[in-house]
């Protein structure tokens, strides 16, 4: 028999080690694999040969992973490119090396392409005997093909709960206010669209609307007449017209070479003080937060993520299959279900899928009855957390070990 490795890339969310628990669980089912590896730190610590052995993990660990934020067993920013042939022969020989037959790799969009290359560089050199299976995981829900990914459900549960939580606080005093949330979302905006499950969001600015700052401050204006106050939701990726992201604080781009963003909700704040249509506004960016705040679970987002990895391991019992993402489809019946499924992760690479442009209402309004209808079964349930010393029980990572 031979080994197969797991490994997580990107950043992380709420509930991707619940794909790396489905991943072991079904081994100790159905035990295919000898041995299941951990690569810690994604491609950079595989390339390093930094692993750890999952293979007998207790169902306690296996439950409390599930509950686990952020990723485990570490993440990278690493590009694995194609023309960097020395990465590839140096992957393959540890592959061989640990008799590694089968490498699940959990992440975003650039993972998939990683995967997709590997998978491309094995069928060039006739190398059958490893394979490559990619998992999505993703707060920003911009994968294509799948209907949703695995984080986002949990990020806009907490999202829709603090903007409801906040709205409640902002409206206490009697006081003109305007109060900002800023979410992620660096090229779409689902993660900010899902506050308005809260219903209480007066204006929405994600990156598919370009901002227009005139359209803008009339409606900030039309709040603030009406009702003293003024809730708004912006998405970091909120851009103008012409591209340049509205974000006051752009730094330098990551290992991937995307642009590194925050600051949108101050820069919002400024032009609305100084068009003078308020008199106070006040900015909360949820940041980190939002990703990592596992005590608030979705018991879809998480049951999907471990069921998913699951799903990852029994097809690659299948011999053929190598280059493949497994996804989610929504079934076509009243109750909300999936089925899993698998396509080319050449398919999903470097791809985005936007929030749709019919689902979001002219002049900064929110989001349609069917975005609602999409968004609400994914953020229902909570599993039930286990507590240690009055705070939630966490597996030490693994990479600290």
């Amino acid at each position: 028999m031979s080994n197969c490795l797991v490994a997580q890339s990107g950043g992380p969310t709420s509930v991707i080690n619940a794909t790396v628990a489905g991943v072991v669980k079904a081994n100790q089912m159905n035990p295919y694999y000898d041995k299941v590896y951990g690569g810690l730190n994604g491609i950079e610590g595989i390339l390093q040969e930094r692993f750890v052995d999952l293979t007998n993990m207790s169902d306690e660990e296996n439950v409390i992973l599930r509950q686990t934020p952020s990723s485990a067993l570490g993440s990278c920013r690493y590009k694995l490119k194609r023309d960097n042939k020395a990465d590839f022969e140096s992957l393959f020989n540890i592959l061989d090396k640990y008799n590694i037959e089968t490498m699940f790799y959990t992440g975003g969009n650039d993972s998939m392409d990683t995967v997709a290359a590997l998978s491309e560089y094995a069928k060039e050199h006739n190398i059958t005997k490893h394979r490559f299976v990619g998992c999505p995981k993703t707060v920003d829900n911009d994968l294509i093909i799948t209907d949703h990914c695995p984080g986002f459900a949990s990020a806009a549960k907490f999202i829709a709960t603090t903007a409801l939580q906040t709205w409640l606080d902002v409206n206490v005093y009697t006081r003109q206010e305007v109060f900002i949330l800023e979410t992620m979302g660096r090229d779409a905006g689902w993660l900010a669209a899902s506050a308005c499950l809260s219903g209480v969001v007066d204006i929405l600015c994600l990156p598919e609307t370009p901002f227009d700052k005139d359209i803008f401050l009339k409606q900030v204006k039309k709040c603030i007449d009406e009702k003293n106050k003024c809730y708004i939701v912006i998405s970091e990726g909120c851009k103008y017209a012409d591209g340049t992201y509205i974000a006051a604080g752009q730094a330098k781009n990551d290992g991937f070479g995307h642009a590194m963003l925050g600051g949108a909700g101050q820069a919002v704040k400024e032009i609305i003080l100084e068009a003078g249509v308020a008199s106070r506004a006040k900015v909360q960016d949820l940041s980190t937060a939002q990703r990592c705040f596992a005590v608030q679970q979705s018991l879809v987002d998480v049951t999907e993520s471990f069921q998913l990895g699951m799903s990852a391991h029994m097809r690659s019992c299948d011999k053929t299959f190598t280059g493949k993402m497994v996804g989610l489809v929504r079934k076509d019946v009243p109750e909300y279900d999936v089925d899993f499924i698998a396509v080319d992760a050449i398919e999903v690479a470097n791809q985005v899928k936007g929030f749709p442009q019919e689902w979001i209402k002219p002049n900064y309004q929110g989001i349609s009855e069917e975005a609602v209808k999409y968004l609400e079964p994914l953020i229902k349930g909570s599993p039930t957390v286990y507590y240690k010393d009055g705070v939630p029980a966490y597996v030490k990572p693994y990479y600290m070990r």
